[in-house]
């Protein structure tokens, strides 16, 4: 017992120095080992000194300005050269704030309760400890609890009493809790931190907000209020991209000003830091010029997830792939970025390791939790890319329930049409909305406009993904957001060699019109079945083959059986002009409809040659044969296998093939027969047979690949299935997709 009270004792004693013990400034984010290293790189690293040199020229600039939102320059300034004017331009801007009675904003204190803080004050909050830390020691006793006990009444107190403590708190997680949330407390509370010196009990509240991190990673959403969860199981937030490095990188910086300003402190871990790196290289599309990233929801092609990469990087997540990915940025090229002539990226961007050649990632991946895929053909620069969306729509997540991109050559060939300030008129009534996204719509409407601010009651999805190199599989449900017109909405992607096949299984509610709707990153021109894309180098060919063929002229009453095609405009991202998009219409009032359109990557735009496809069907199953250097492709898609049987087997003979698969594919040399297939795709199927000889046989239906050797599937958890290769019938068992 003595023991015991002994070391009871101990850790009391050791909690009460812990708490007692001051913060040593400046131990912040500008620590004295980075500065120092830094210093060091000036001397021998060219690209250093630059960024110095235009660090320190805003340093300057702000001695004049003394801008509060520009703070961070002269303090790192100071604390490089111990220049003492930037100290005293910090101090009197400190004291001069510190004086403000409030930073509230009106719009926002007059909501019920009151939001007495937001983005702005945060953002500020953040210079203002960085400047309080670089110079704390310059400061006398009176002026650091003045500047102290202002900073708090003006920002900490607002910020950290709105969105955590009790009593004043008035948000919850359900409600803000994305990227607002970490924004104004992780903000409030590393100015809290820089301050907690002066003010006894404010560490504590930084502690809490410091504990609460893991909370909003690991948010699993709200059925009620129709919150997706916050995170992806693999990483990434729904939100988009730009919102995903925002909200991510405002936990962050607290969490590292936390450690650094605390040596040795534990921290329960964040799953979610060590995914940061694959998610942000997945969704990313290296080219020649500046990085892009996908641009589904409230995002554009410049944004990047340097920010928040760099900070887990600092806290030990050093993946290989973060070097790999800051060395395809463009300095600067995203705002919320830690370029190296910024203070943060002139910190800690790593120096002294070499970045991999390419990301040791696949070159695919699926996101099943928000669902979203990407699938590229390889990792070099100005690849192609395929990026799928059909989750969530709630808040900047946009209504484009399975729309797609196109990235081909270094432009998004095919593209969503992207994004403008929230308060312009055209991104409530076009960007949000389905007619800005490569959908289908139904007797004129697209998802219904509610749900931009209530959310789909019924989540899309991406399932099923497979990547065999030359042939890649994934399928997506939007369904869900639809479901007020639609009882299918499925859209297969089928990427064989140089085209995506895409396969719309559609059937609505009542008898109506549907339409497909293209957004071409570049010059649209129709010649002959074909919209042909050309932007620079990258060219696609766009071919409708299935229910009809596009109109072979725009005299489209010369083909009243066939789709025909309408120009639309839409805005600009710019808001400065007005640019074309493409309706595909289908004539006739139908419930339900088998769309199958190929895009056809180009070489050049001046391709000549391209593949020979043929509309094919026999009973019950509707199909194509494509002939392209010397190898023949045979696609089937089985018409009873598309849910209208429920008890009742889909088995139908198509050339010889006996099967249930919803569709198959089988590629084969020119002149040999398809019975002798080295590359087979299968589509959700538990059989495919030719006479008696099995090629594939699975008690539940799953998708498949097979060539050179190698197999893939997907569809269950558990996989126990026969294949024959090569002439040999092999047995699998996998318990994973």
């Amino acid at each position: 017992m003595k023991k015991i009270m002994a070391l009871l004792f101990a850790a009391v004693m050791a909690g009460a120095v812990l708490a007692d013990a001051k913060i040593k400034h400046p131990s912040l984010l500008f620590t004295p080992d980075r500065v120092e290293a830094a210093r060091n790189a000036v001397k021998s690293d060219t690209a250093m000194a630059s960024a110095w040199q235009k660090i320190l020229a805003e340093a300057d600039a702000q001695l004049v300005k003394g801008d509060v939102r520009k703070l961070e320059y002269p303090a790192l300034a100071f604390q490089m050269t111990g220049d003492k004017r930037y100290a005293d331009k910090i101090r009197e801007v400190l004291l001069k704030t510190a004086k403000v009675k409030s930073w509230g904003d009106s719009e926002m204190l007059a909501r019920k309760p009151a939001w007495r803080s937001e983005l702005q004050m945060a953002h500020r909050a953040f210079q203002l400890a960085l400047a309080y830390d670089a110079v704390y020691n310059e400061l006398s006793a009176s002026d650091r609890r003045e500047i102290a006990q202002g900073l708090y009444n003006l920002a900490v107190e607002p910020l950290l009493g709105d969105w955590l403590n009790e009593p004043t708190r008035v948000h919850s997680l359900n409600s803000m809790g994305h990227n607002w949330w970490t924004s104004c407390v992780g903000m409030g509370g590393i100015l809290g931190l820089a301050l907690a010196n002066e003010l006894p009990g404010v560490e504590a509240q930084v502690e809490a907000a410091v504990e609460s991190l893991p909370e909003w990673f690991d948010f699993a959403g709200d059925v009620i209020q129709r919150k997706p969860k916050t995170f992806d199981r693999d990483g990434g937030m729904y939100e988009s991209i730009n919102y995903a490095s925002f909200g991510t990188t405002e936990a962050l910086l607290l969490r590292l000003a936390w450690l650094n300003s605390h040596p040795g402190a534990k921290l329960e871990p964040i799953d979610q830091m060590e995914k940061l790196a694959p998610f942000f290289c997945h969704v990313a599309y290296p080219r020649t010029g500046e990085l892009y990233s996908i641009n589904f929801g409230d995002s554009h092609k410049n944004v990047t997830g340097e920010a928040s990469m760099l900070l887990a990087y600092a806290m030990g997540a050093e993946a290989p792939e973060t070097l790999w990915y800051v060395d395809q940025l463009r300095a600067g090229q995203h705002r919320e970025g830690f370029p190296r002539h910024f203070p943060m990226g002139f910190l800690y961007i790593p120096r002294g390791k070499k970045a991999p050649a390419s990301p040791a990632l696949p070159t695919s991946h699926l996101w099943k939790d928000f669902g979203w895929a990407t699938m590229r053909d390889s990792w070099d620069k100005d690849a192609t890319m395929l990026a799928v969306k059909s989750g969530m729509t709630w808040n900047h997540s946009h209504a484009d329930a399975n729309s797609f991109i196109v990235f081909h050559k270094g432009v998004d060939i095919i593209k969503d049409a992207g994004n403008c300030s929230y308060g312009k008129p055209e991104y409530r009534g076009y960007f949000f909305q389905s007619d800005a996204h490569n959908v289908v719509k139904f007797d004129g409407e697209g998802q219904p406009a509610y749900q931009q601010y209530h959310g789909a009651m019924l989540p899309g999805s991406v399932s099923g993904l497979l990547d065999a190199g030359n042939i890649k599989y994934v399928m997506a449900d939007g369904t869900g957001p639809m479901s007020h017109a639609f009882n299918r909405n499925f859209r297969h992607f089928l990427w064989i060699d140089n085209v995506i096949y895409i396969i719309d299984d559609l059937g609505s509610h009542k008898p109506g019109h549907y339409e497909w709707l293209w957004h071409p990153g570049g010059e649209a021109v129709k010649h002959g079945y074909d919209l042909n894309v050309t932007n620079g180098n990258s060219a696609v060919a766009i071919r409708p083959l299935y229910p009809r063929l596009l109109a072979y002229s725009g005299f489209v009453h010369d083909y009243p059986d066939d789709l025909y095609w309408e120009e639309r405009q839409g805005p600009t991202e710019d808001l400065r002009g007005t640019e074309k998009y493409w309706s595909f219409h289908l004539p006739e009032t139908v419930s339900k409809v088998k769309g199958v359109t190929a895009v056809i990557l180009k070489d050049s735009p001046d391709q000549k040659e391209l593949p020979q496809m043929e509309r094919r069907q026999g009973a019950d199953w509707i199909g194509l044969r494509v002939t392209y250097k010397g190898k023949v492709t045979d696609i089937y898609i089985n018409q009873l296998a598309d849910g209208r049987l429920m008890h009742l087997n889909s088995w139908i003979e198509a050339d010889g093939w006996n099967t249930d698969a919803y569709m198959f594919a089988v590629s084969y040399p020119e002149g040999t027969s398809s019975a002798d297939a080295k590359e087979l795709f299968i589509g959700h199927g538990s059989s495919l047979r030719r006479g008696d000889d099995v090629r594939f046989s699975s008690l539940a239906k799953l998708n498949v690949i097979a060539k050179d050797g190698k197999v893939q599937a997907a569809g269950q958890p558990r996989m126990r299935f026969s294949l024959k290769q090569n002439g040999k019938l092999r047995k699998y068992t996998l318990t994973a997709d």
